[in-house]
């Protein structure tokens, strides 16, 4: 674990840190992840993607399962190489997905069964799947099999979900261990983390980052925070959390969460990874971040005759090229999928800023 995670310098509980993969790639944190659920950034190149600064990306265990296939991406050496992505990725378990297909799905003690949206087949994930699955993927960063609790509907099964993904954990480990044995001699295979659930109770939280920390795992995931609670309760949990990490060097990662008030809070609790799709799906919407947190939309009347970047100063692709706020405004206007792309650029660039703000300080 130590090779892979090192903490550079914490300041006033801000930690600066480098993750290094096995292919010799480092990168910095706090960071934040583009998600590429199905294999791409929806409507952006890789080659966009990389300009924002952004080192990782994020893909979906469920979605490539359910098409795809883990054999086909496999076959094409691997979700990075496959996605002509030049640097680590990361796959979530399909564990959010418990949470989100909530209606189409049922949960056993064995692992979950789903009905394919598309065609109404069943679909049948456990812990030992999800982490063969991932395997097959070829990502450098893969998550164990949690069960995710809706925490506007379902908050009485906190106890419940996050003992199971007690259980589920013990058993991703287990086959991590005999994958890693057959196809990573050398020990230079995937990293396993494990994911923190217990809702909003301190006390099952409390428990759950215990017992997540005490296996052989090599990064500790936040998760089940971000679907449903308020920002207050989401921010009152992660200062709760922030002194109860242990020393060991692994990172810490906030699930799901990149709306840029949440994590500077959460960076200022020791966080140091992030994902989420809200950049680029905001971007789609027409809706940016600029100095000081605020959203604005470029579909508005007053930048019809803005010949202004999104945002003066910024040193993204889109502001760097003056693609101004007039030529945004007309292309939303004609539904112009560019425009989405070019403003989710500005978005993750947005997002990586803020972290390198933090990195330097």
């Amino acid at each position: 674990m130590s090779d892979f995670f090192s903490v550079i310098s914490t300041t006033k509980g801000v930690r600066s840190g480098i993750l290094k993969f096995r292919d010799g790639t480092e990168v910095t944190t706090p960071t934040f992840m583009p998600v590429g659920t199905r294999g791409a950034v929806k409507s952006m190149s890789p080659e966009l993607v990389k300009s924002t600064g952004s080192g990782i990306l994020l893909a979906n265990t469920y979605h490539l399962h359910l098409s795809p296939g883990g054999e086909v991406v496999k076959a094409g050496g691997g979700t990075s190489k496959w996605m002509n992505w030049h640097g680590p990725t990361l796959t979530d378990s399909g564990g959010f997905q418990v949470y989100t297909l909530g209606k189409i799905r049922k949960i056993s003690e064995e692992g979950v069964k789903f009905r394919n949206p598309v065609n109404g087949d069943t679909i049948f994930l456990s812990p030992e799947k999800s982490i063969q699955i991932q395997h097959d993927l070829g990502a450098d960063i893969i998550m164990a099999f949690d069960d995710v609790v809706d925490l506007h509907n379902e908050r009485h099964r906190q106890r419940e979900a996050m003992e199971r993904t007690h259980r589920w954990l013990k058993r991703c480990v287990t086959e991590h261990e005999r994958l890693l044995k057959l196809n990573f001699p050398e020990g230079d295979g995937p990293k396993l983390f494990g994911i923190v659930q217990g809702g909003l109770s301190k006390e099952l939280r409390m428990e759950s980052l215990e017992f997540i920390q005490s296996q052989a795992v090599d990064g500790i995931a936040i998760g089940g925070l971000s679907v449903g609670e308020t920002r207050e309760e989401m921010h009152e949990m992660l200062e709760f959390l922030a002194d109860k990490f242990d020393d060991s060097p692994r990172p810490h990662y906030l699930m799901g969460v990149g709306h840029p008030v949440d994590m500077r809070k959460a960076i200022e609790c020791g966080i140091d990874m992030f994902d989420c799709v809200l950049p680029t799906r905001n971007a789609r919407h027409s809706s940016v971040w600029i100095t000081g947190d605020e959203q604005i939309s470029l579909k508005a009347e007053r930048f019809k005759l803005s010949n202004e970047p999104i945002e003066v100063g910024c040193d993204c692709y889109s502001c760097v090229n003056n693609f101004t706020k007039s030529w945004f405004r007309a292309q939303y206007k004609a539904n112009e999928p560019l425009a989405g792309a070019l403003a989710g650029v500005h978005n993750l660039r947005y997002l990586q800023r803020l972290c390198e703000g933090y990195r330097s300080k």
